[in-house]
């Protein structure tokens, strides 16, 4: 029975459909909305009543039905409202209506053949006509509508019926069927229609069966259209409407064939096709929606939905009509056709009855009347499913056969868009369904892959689209689909030419930009091949199975394609996961990044259009954007594979790639390679070789069979064919599977090893049906080489081929003495001949696709699913595989663009890039990042930029330094952006940078030079307490605030005559100043002190790096300095010119040298892990010092001083080498660099350590002191250093240094005679006015305070000789002439200077030394040295003339010191003398430098002092009993009369007045005593 007549039984009888199959659900009758219904339109509201509504609907059809058939007569019943029945006159209830329905077919047939005619057209002239069925079918509407109220509970198919005969009927006319069609769009609209009618699902399905099965009048084209527009209307309302979801799967199946059907009708006008075209991608839109809801109505389960219709997935089936105007044959059309016997029935007539209420010809009414007869029959109106949605993607999918030459590509096309709507709608709800992921993966994937190949524009980018789609919504079922379809775009769109040179960008700068995608293979060798047929490269392009030329517009769709697959944040990361990191895949993120880099390069547009660079530079841009976005997302590791196990599997993919390619040129290498790197774990071992070579695809095919082949390696070749199946294979069918994986060698003797190696294999479990034994196979096999030859060599052409006949003669007898079945060879030759057995990638026809698609399938289920991958475990691995690329790429973009919205887009993306690799360590990454952008920069030359000219303004209290560096930078926007980028990229990635240090080193010292930065923007450098690193000065100093009144040609001619006249540079213009003021607000937005700050606080390992970098930049000895400084310390006027042959000054060396010893010095660590690099660069500058301007050479010395400081525990410097090192400079160069020498010896002797002692008891130390402590501007500090170890507690004067520390002690206070002058002008200026004036002290001149201070530092020193002689170990009369007498002398030095306050103090000094008890020692020849060695040398040098005239006044009163001094010193000791044996020779001594004295002729005072003074000695040795006559004691005698003989020589009257030798005298002996010291008082 047929759909229709199931229908309208059901109409009739009223029953509710039964299902037909088991375990289906029936009907949602449930009042409550289903998922389904949720998101269909609802119905409108209506303002007049629905029933006069529908009245009005059923009287404008009868009217024109009248009026089309051309009756002079009217129908009373229709305009009535059907026949009268006298017996009910009140309107029946709806059971009655219901039965009366029913019931009305045996009357409509008892009214005779009145369907004769065609109702509804020209009716003839002349006869009389009844009333017409269809007319009456609304006027029994109208009466079944008298006394409704509510049309909602009205019969939903009594409501339509009429309507329906009107659609359904062949050959009504157009204007008609617009009408019903109206009505019924209004119904559906206006709500009367609804899921609350009664027998709602039956009159939607009955209405879908009318509007498929529409036949109308045809004649007027135009009219045709609007009911066929009307049909796709009212199909899309249903679908949409809220009866949707209760459509059977044969009526949805129905109306998308009668879509498909107009869609396909090249016919009608482009608008009712493209029409056509949106309803039936709105009809799929609604019905891949269901697809998601069914899903949630079958259960939680997977596949449940797959369960509950696996019985109903073959039972409906779609054939869309392509040509007239049938709808669409079903299934029981062709039965119906044979019963009807009218011509005027076609077999839609049939089928057109949507109900058994009024039968449209004598046909259908005995159709309707066989049906209800049927008890059985019944109609399944379970709502549509699985089934419905799996036949119609099936069908859309079958348009796209590529080798159905009956499809045009516009059908293609309009199959293609409708599919991409249901892809989109529900392209992973199809990924689930088995029934549907099986068509998407096969036949969908195939036909694509193909069409993506045509040059139909159309076609291209249709199948592009869906193709994108297709991968972005079902791509984790279409693992090896999406590596083919991909490998293929990369081939097509990776240009095979070089990137073309600029002359402003260096090649290094883009050598990351890979020249070819990894996955391309070199084509096989046509010459050697043993191919039969050469294939031509532009048929392979054509099959797809390789990339070829496509036109441009074609590349662009292509890059489009790509841009939409890259717009997904986790495409690239799933291609690295699933491709990248498998062994057996290709790399294609690897290669994807390539392109997008290389097709974004300005060149691309030249092979395609001027949109692929933008394009593929925003999709490489995403992709930066995507990993930069996951960054600071948390790791999710749950169910992904561990990124180190996936680590290990790209090395082991790089070490079979190259052992592949070793094993390409030399098998015996190759392996031994692969063994090494543990790839094969025992090449002795036959199994494990040929499971290394059957399993790769990477090994040549050629090689491979004649290693295989090759003598010896028969057990590899064994184990080879143990890996292949052969079971239930014919003998050609087995060999293709052998030759499909490796290619026959050309000699006889290989290939003999190999067939005869594949016949044991063959029969080696039992002989396979067909042959008799392995020797059988063995000449079989070799039968069907020759025939494969004979069959497809080009070379034998012109000749005959051979017959199946010559096949079957050359094997007879050959199947173990019998021969082989003649259907059995036929099936070979046959196969043989159709289809050549080659290598898959050498086929040059269709069966090269099929054959890899057959293969593809085949691996699909071993390959396994695609992991999707939403997480940022592996963006670390894949940035470090794909940067170089990446900003190789963006390096040549920003260097070549000229729009700033590419400048905006390309920073963004190196920050991101930067961003990524500081967050995952990636140092090499930020390198190269970096080294870029300080090339854009143009400030990371690697010589100093020139700054003789720089020129300094000034407004007011600002000023800037203009210079060419600076002028050339403000005018470039492009270095301005580079800058800004790269110190936001270093900012906060200092510690992951390495090897680019030197570029940032460069930068800053090339603005450092031409004073754009300061030295240092941290405190760091402030632990070093040294003045800024000076500078050049400037060419010359503008003042602009000055000249702000000057204007107009004649200043401006007058301002440039001069600076010409003065050999001086031109004044910078307002351009040059402008360009200037922009670089430093680039420079300022930097916000370099942020680095310098995260600098100090990097950890040691990292700053090891800047300070190797920063040591790398150390000029070499022969580089030539750029700038000198005018002056030697700080800069001078511009007139000066340096002097020739003096050293050049480099502020850089300087800079860098200072900035690595700060970072040295930060902590202990960094002195321990680099301090002893910096101090070799360091000390190679002192080595040579004469070569270097002093300002380097006194502040290196100074790092070296700050070095030695710290480290002395490391032994990085030896003290005594470092101090002789500087005391070895030259004392002009010693002088000028003083200042910072003296500051680091005083940081290294400030505090009591090992260290101040090794320095201060070093010789070089203290000529460095004596060296300096003459020149006036280092004397103070000098002084300074000499007092703190003087002074210090404990005192770091010992043995080793005491003498020089007296020494210099001595040049200090011989320095202070510098004091007389003032003294003597004090004394002229008292003598002329004669009266006393303000005596100005000497001691206010800081030379004579210093002078003063040595000698109370001398003095200070006695109170450690005994100390001292007691540590140096030496004998006693050396220790005292060691330590003792230098005291004495040195005294005795400054007793003479001229400098009154000096030598007062230093002979109070002497006294109190001389008379200090512990000056005695028991040896008289050590302590008695005072006087041969003190004071004798200290009276004859005060009786020279020269000394006493440098200060006549002061030195007479010191020589009467001096006599008296001698004197006390002599009675002092006068007890110890007298025991010894030459106090004789000393008191005539004595009695001699008095007389000297007496007769100096140099004044009074000595004539009164000297007799004074002997006087009081004389008395006081006679009354001790020392000079005594001999009579008294005549042992004295000699004494007495030496003294007496001397002394009468210049005082002949000092013995009378004593009168030593009168007895009464003696009582008086003592008395005298007190006079010496009131002399010594009154001194």
């Amino acid at each position: 029975m047929s759909r229709d007549a199931q229908l309208a039984l059901a109409a009739q009888i009223g029953e509710s459909p039964i299902s037909s199959t088991p375990g289906t659900p029936l009907p949602r009758r449930s009042p409550v909305a289903s998922s389904r219904m949720q998101y269909r339109s609802r119905p409108v509201s209506v303002a007049v009543d629905p029933v006069s509504l529908v009245i009005s609907e059923c009287i404008a059809i009868t009217s024109a039905i009248q009026k089309h058939a051309r009756s002079p007569y009217s129908s009373v019943s229709a305009i009535l409202g059907g026949s009268p029945n006298l017996i009910q006159l009140v309107p029946p209830g709806p059971g009655a209506r219901h039965a009366k329905s029913a019931a009305a077919d045996p009357g409509i047939d008892a009214t005779g053949d009145l369907a004769a005619n065609r109702w509804g057209l020209r009716g003839k002239k002349g006869k009389s006509m009844q009333d017409n069925p269809l007319i009456a079918g609304f006027g029994r509407l109208r009466q079944e509508l008298t006394g409704v109220k509510d049309i909602h509970r009205f019969d939903a198919v009594v409501l339509l019926n009429p309507f329906l005969q009107i659609i359904q009927a062949k050959g009504t006319a157009a204007p008609i069927t617009i009408l019903a069609l109206q009505a019924m769009q209004k119904f559906l609209a206006y709500g009367f229609i609804a899921p609350v009618s009664p027998r709602f699902a039956l009159a939607m399905q009955s209405l879908s069966a009318a509007i498929t099965h529409c036949q109308f009048d045809i004649s007027d084209s135009a009219q045709e259209e609007v009911v066929l527009l009307m049909i796709l209307q009212l199909m899309e309302s249903m679908l949409s409407g809220p009866g949707g979801d209760i459509l059977s799967d044969e009526s949805v199946c129905d109306m998308m064939g009668r879509g498909l059907t107009i869609c396909s009708r090249s016919r009608f006008s482009e608008v009712l096709r493209r029409t056509a075209e949106g309803c039936m991608m709105r009809m799929c839109q609604i019905i891949f929606e269901d697809l998601k809801h069914l899903e949630v109505e079958a259960g939680v389960e997977t596949e449940a939905l797959d369960r509950q219709t696996s019985g109903d997935m073959d039972t409906v089936k779609m054939d869309p009509v392509a040509n007239g105007t049938d709808v669409p044959v079903s299934r029981e059309s062709a039965d119906s056709e044979a019963v009807s016997s009218e011509p005027r029935a076609s077999s839609s007539s049939e089928k057109a009855s949507s109900s058994g209420d009024t039968p449209i010809s004598g046909d259908a009414g005995r159709s309707s009347t066989s049906s209800a007869s049927e008890s059985t029959a019944s109609v399944d109106l379970r709502p549509y499913s699985l089934p419905s949605v799996r036949e119609l993607f099936r069908v859309l999918v079958s348009f796209l056969d590529p080798h159905d030459h009956k499809q045009p590509d516009a059908m293609r096309v309009m199959a293609l868009r409708i599919i991409h709507v249901a892809l989109e709608v529900a392209g992973p709800s199809i990924a689930k369904h088995p029934a549907l992921a099986t068509i998407a993966e096969d036949q969908l994937c195939s036909h694509l892959f193909q069409l993506v190949r045509f040059d139909n524009i159309a076609v291209l980018q249709e199948a592009l689209i869906v193709t994108s789609t297709l991968l972005s919504t079902c791509r984790g079922v279409l693992k090896l689909q999406q590596e083919l379809y991909l490998s293929y775009l990369v081939a097509c769109l990776h240009p095979a030419v070089e990137i073309p040179r600029e002359k402003h960008i260096d090649p290094s700068l883009y050598a990351g930009i890979p020249a070819s995608p990894k996955l391309v293979k070199p084509p096989p060798s046509q010459a050697n091949s043993g191919r039969s047929t050469p294939v031509p490269v532009k048929d392979r392009q054509k099959l797809g199975m390789e990339g070829g030329a496509r036109k441009p517009d074609a590349r662009q769709a292509m890059v489009e394609n790509i841009g939409v697959l890259a717009r997904m944040p986790t495409f690239m990361v799933e291609l690295f996961v699933n491709y990248d990191c498998d062994e057996d895949r290709s790399d294609l993120c690897e290669d994807m990044i390539g392109l997008l880099s290389r097709n974004a390069l300005p060149d691309s547009a030249t092979w395609s259009t001027t949109s692929v660079p933008p394009l593929c530079l925003d999709a490489l841009l995403r992709f930066i954007q995507f990993i930069a976005e996951r960054l600071d997302q948390p790791p999710t590791t749950d169910g992904y594979p561990d990124p180190e196990v996936l680590r290990e599997r790209r090395s082991r993919k790089k070490l079979i790639i190259k052992g592949a390619n070793k094993f390409n040129e030399s098998p015996k290498g190759g392996l031994a390679y692969l063994q090494e790197k543990g790839v094969i774990e025992n090449i002795g071992d036959p199994k494990c070789v040929a499971k290394f070579l059957k399993g790769t695809s990477r090994v040549n095919k050629k090689m491979l069979g004649e290693y295989l082949s090759k003598k010896g390696n028969e057990a590899v070749l064994d184990a080879f064919m143990d890996l292949l199946d052969f079971t239930g294979k014919r003998v050609d069918e087995a060999l293709r599977v052998l030759l499909e994986t490796f290619r026959l060698p050309g000699e006889s003797a290989l290939i003999e090893r190999i067939v005869n190696s594949f016949s044991e294999k063959y029969c080696a479990s039992s002989v396979p049906e067909g042959v008799a034994d392995k020797d059988a196979v063995f000449i079989l096999t070799y039968a069907i080489i020759l025939l494969n030859t004979d069959q497809h060599n080009p070379n034998f052409k012109g000749r005959a081929r051979m017959s199946p006949v010559d096949f079957a003669r050359n094997l007879r007898g050959q199947n173990g003495g019998g021969d082989f079945a003649p259907e059995y060879l036929q099936d070979i030759y046959d196969a043989i001949k159709s289809n050549e057995i080659i290598l898959p990638d050498e086929h040059d026809n269709k069966q090269g696709f099929d054959y890899a698609w057959k293969e593809l399938l085949l691996k699909t289920e071993s390959a396994g699913p695609l992991i999707l991958c939403d997480t940022n475990i592996y963006d670390a691995d894949m940035f470090a595989t794909t940067w170089n690329a990446i900003v190789s790429c963006l390096t040549f973009v920003f260097m070549s663009a000229t729009d700033d919205t590419v400048y905006a887009r390309v920073i963004a993306g190196f920050d991101e890039c930067a961003r990524i690799a500081t967050k995952y360590g990636n140092s090499e990454a930020l390198d190269e990042i970096i080294y870029r952008l300080s090339y854009i920069s143009k400030l990371s030359t690697e010589g100093v930029s020139n700054t003789a000219l720089n020129t300094e303004v000034q407004v007011g209290e600002n000023s800037v330094m203009v210079s060419e560096l600076a002028v050339k930078f403000g005018q470039d926007m492009r270095p301005q952006l580079a800058t800004l980028v790269l110190f936001r990229v270093v900012t906060s990635s200092e510690h992951v940078i390495k090897k680019s240090w030197k570029y940032i080193i460069r930068i800053w010292l090339n603005l450092f030079v031409n004073s754009l930065i300061p030295s240092f923007f941290s405190a760091e450098a402030d632990r070093l307490a040294l003045p800024p690193i000076p500078l050049q000065s400037p060419s010359q100093v503008i003042d602009r605030a000055a000249k702000q009144n000057e204007a107009g040609f004649f200043s401006a001619f007058t301002s440039y005559i001069s600076s010409y006249a003065a050999d001086d540079p031109p004044e910078p213009s307002d351009e040059e100043l402008e360009n200037t003021l922009c670089t430093v607000d680039c420079i300022n937005q930097c916000q370099m002190g942020d680095v310098f700050a995260n600098v100090s606080h990097l950890p040691s390992y990292s700053l090891e790096v800047l300070v190797d970098s920063l040591l790398e930049q150390i000029p070499d000895d022969n580089a030539p300095a750029v700038i000198t400084v005018k002056t030697e310390n700080m800069p001078a006027s511009p007139s000066q010119k340096p002097r020739q042959g003096s050293p050049l000054y480099d502020p850089a060396m300087v800079y860098i040298l200072e900035f690595c010893t700060v970072l040295a010095l930060r902590d202990p660590d960094t002195v321990v892990l680099f301090g002893k690099r910096v101090v070799e660069a360091l000390q190679a500058v002192l080595r040579d010092a004469s070569r270097y301007h002093p300002i380097l050479v006194e502040r290196t010395t100074f790092y070296l001083f700050s070095l030695l400081q710290a480290s002395y525990e490391f032994d990085y410097i030896r003290a005594p080498v470092l101090l002789h090192t500087v005391s070895s400079f030259s004392k002009d160069l010693l002088t000028k660099t003083s200042a910072l020498v003296l500051g680091g010896l005083k940081l290294c002797i400030e505090k009591p350590s090992p260290l101040r002692n090794e320095i201060m008891t070093s010789p070089d130390f203290w000529v460095i002191l004596q060296t300096l402590a003459g020149h006036p501007d280092s004397a103070p500090v000098v002084f300074e250093i000499l007092e703190s170890g003087v002074t210090a507690t404990p005192s770091a004067i010992m043995a080793d240094n005491y003498e020089a520390a007296l020494k210099l002690l001595n040049e200090f206070a011989t320095m202070a005679q510098v004091g007389a002058i003032a003294e003597q002008k004090a004394d002229k200026k008292q003598g002329r006015k004669g009266r006393p004036t303000k005596q100005e002290k000497p001691s206010e001149n800081a030379v004579v305070a210093r002078g003063i201070k040595a000698i109370n530092h001398i003095y200070q020193l006695t109170s450690r000789i005994p100390h001292l002689m007691k540590q140096s170990h030496l004998e006693s009369n050396e220790a005292w002439s060691a330590y003792w007498l230098p005291i004495f002398q040195t005294l005795t030095t400054q007793c003479t200077n001229p400098c009154r306050e000096v030598r007062h103090l230093a002979f109070t000094s002497l006294q109190r030394t001389l008379l200090s008890p512990e000056l005695t020692s028991n040896d008289h020849e050590e302590w008695t040295a005072i006087f041969g060695e003190v004071l004798f040398p200290l009276i004859l040098r005060l009786l020279k003339p020269e000394v006493f005239s440098s200060d006549r006044d002061g030195m007479s009163e010191t020589r009467v010191q001096a006599a008296s001094l001698l004197s006390k010193v002599f009675l002092q000791y006068l007890v110890i003398l007298s025991k010894w044996d030459g106090m004789l020779d000393l008191w005539l001594k004595i009695i001699e430098i008095m007389d000297r004295l007496m007769n100096s002729g140099q004044g009074d005072s000595l004539e009164e002092a000297v007799p004074e003074n002997l006087k009081n000695v004389l008395l006081i040795m006679s009354s001790n009993g020392y000079l005594v006559p001999p009579k008294q004691n005549p042992e004295r005698e000699e004494l007495w009369n030496e003294t007496w003989k001397r002394i009468d020589r210049f005082l002949p009257d000092l013995r009378k007045d004593l009168a030593l030798e009168d007895e009464t005298q003696q009582t008086n002996a003592t008395q005298p005593t007190s006079q010496p010291a009131k002399t010594e008082e009154k001194e």
